[in-house]
């Protein structure tokens, strides 16, 4: 995958963890930066427990939206304390 397809996909990724973990979104511009670095982390979590979901463009989508989820919830827990 090119690094712009993983930019737009992170971001994405981003966007809809923004929308699914209410309250702890840091704007369009940190959540995409979110996204980007929870594909990173969901390209290593994912594998580590054995899960394997849709391939493709969508499949990384999902991934790395799970990744940004993880990495959102991380971050406001953070943040609270």
């Amino acid at each position: 995958m090119g690094i712009l397809a993983a930019l737009i996909i992170g971001a994405i990724a981003g966007w809809l963890a923004g929308k699914i973990v209410h309250g702890a979104g840091f704007g369009l511009i940190g959540n995409m930066v979110v996204g980007i670095i929870g594909a990173l982390v969901a390209s290593w979590v994912l594998p580590q427990l054995h899960i394997a979901l849709a391939t493709g463009t969508i499949g990384a989508i999902v991934d790395a939206t799970i990744g940004a989820v993880i990495v959102l919830v991380i971050l406001s827990l953070i943040k609270r304390v």
